[in-house]
């Protein structure tokens, strides 16, 4: 049961306790434009009456948008199924599996999950999820430190900008290098980052395909940082892996992403899931809760929580992470999404994703004026280089309800011209030729 002081003398008696002179003082750190003025509330409303409101306040934001936004979350189609099973009230209201004779089913499902991720990225384990790709990638970033003892971090600056503010936010109060390798006219600079390499390096990250859109093939990196003793941790975008090699063949050694695209929707940015894979050498270094398949007493297949190397279950400074859940629904709906699919169905799903993105970038490349950044390989992203600022074109695509794209200039101000498009399975010919009949028109 909670506290709080409400006489003057409660009040003062707990900032003297915390060593505060005054209410003022206490929220210093709060600029006073967000503090609020009042905490006078509004009078109570009925059910139908909130729900008006709500509805109103809904009917404010855009409904009608043709998404060409990507950028690590995606407008793609889900099957009615993820909804409806993920819905039933053994997965919905299930709670942490602590207790495994109360939960094998969510268990199992877990445990499926793993070996879909683990099929998906050519791994040899996985973990039972995590919260999003931007931290699980500053995990694998970690978990790289800790594995080989070193304090450096080669980056590519082609990861997403996002990602990399989570990492650097993560380590910004540990004792570790971080080189961030810039790319090169939207492309992974592979012979920099090679170049970077050192007997100091704990890992070099990439991400696949990279931010811009282009695919890489980092065999060879993977290859260059064994030889000097350092790991390869690669976050990929998991549709991509229909198509692209993956990153096992590539030879990482950790693999991340975000598993928003495998059956979850927007929503505003959330929730997902971050999914993490490894080498099974570097089991014990894998954050968060893993599930393992056991027998009972009598011999019968069972599930359970295993190597749970959680500050929750042993000595803090012991702890692989202080991560202390998954968002387990999230990573149940991408299961669900891939075994509704299947392995040819995935493969036609990333089929249709090239295929579109390959048709849009012909006819956005063929606008006076308008290049395509990119010169490797796409999968279903890419860059186009604009005569205008790309965020006043946007803008003005966007009241033609067009979102048509993610603008550079925030994130590598020398390309504030660029402008990154994404081609989902959900876009249509004719809604890619209104998007370039727009952009033509708004040039």
């Amino acid at each position: 049961m909670s506290y709080c002081p409400s006489t003057p003398e409660e009040i003062g008696a707990m900032l003297a306790a915390i060593g505060a002179a005054s209410v003022d003082e206490l929220f210093s750190p709060i600029p006073n434009g967000l503090r609020t003025k009042s905490f006078d509330l509004p009078a109570g409303m009925s059910e139908f009456e909130m729900l008006r409101q709500l509805q109103t306040l809904a009917g404010r934001n855009a409904q009608n948008l043709t998404h060409f936004i990507g950028g690590g979350f995606y407008d793609h189609l889900i099957p009615a199924a993820v909804d409806h099973l993920s819905g039933r009230a053994e997965f919905y209201t299930a709670y942490t599996p602590y207790q495994p004779e109360c939960s094998q089913g969510t268990l199992q499902a877990l445990y499926e999950y793993q070996t879909a991720i683990c099929q998906l990225t050519g791994m040899e384990v996985s973990n039972a999820s995590l919260y999003d790709g931007a931290t699980a990638l500053a995990e694998a970033a970690l978990m790289a430190l800790r594995i080989t003892g070193r304090n450096k971090l080669v980056i590519d600056g082609a990861v997403n900008p996002l990602y990399r503010q989570v990492v650097a936010t993560y380590l910004a109060n540990l004792a570790v290098e971080v080189v961030e390798i810039v790319p090169k006219e939207g492309l992974t600079d592979q012979v920099r980052l090679d170049a970077a390499l050192d007997d100091a390096t704990a890992a070099v990250i990439v991400q696949n395909p990279n931010f811009f859109g282009g695919i890489n093939d980092f065999s060879r990196l993977a290859e260059a940082a064994h030889n000097v003793g350092a790991l390869m941790a690669v976050s990929v975008y998991p549709v991509s892996l229909g198509l692209v090699k993956s990153p096992g063949e590539m030879g990482a050694d950790i693999v991340t992403g975000d598993g928003q695209s495998l059956g979850n929707p927007l929503s505003f940015g959330g929730p997902s899931f971050g999914f993490m894979a490894a080498r099974k050498s570097y089991v014990r270094n894998i954050p968060g809760r893993i599930v393992g398949e056991t027998v009972d007493k009598t011999g019968k297949r069972g599930f359970v929580l295993t190597l749970q190397a959680r500050e929750q279950h042993i000595k803090r400074h012991k702890a692989t992470s202080n991560i202390c859940s998954n968002q387990s629904l999230c990573a149940l709906r991408g299961l669900i999404f891939l075994a509704s699919l299947g392995k040819e169905g995935f493969v036609e799903l990333a089929r249709l994703n090239y295929d579109k993105a390959e048709y849009a970038k012909a006819r956005l490349g063929d606008i006076r004026d308008v290049t395509v950044v990119n010169s490797t390989p796409t999968f279903n992203e890419f860059t186009l280089c604009l005569p205008r600022k790309a965020d006043e074109v946007a803008a003005k695509l966007l009241r033609t309800h067009i979102a048509a794209g993610v603008p550079l200039g925030d994130f590598y101000p020398e390309m504030a011209n660029c402008l990154v498009v994404t081609v989902t399975e959900q876009r249509t010919r004719e809604e890619i030729d209104l998007l370039a009949q727009q952009l033509e028109g708004a040039l």
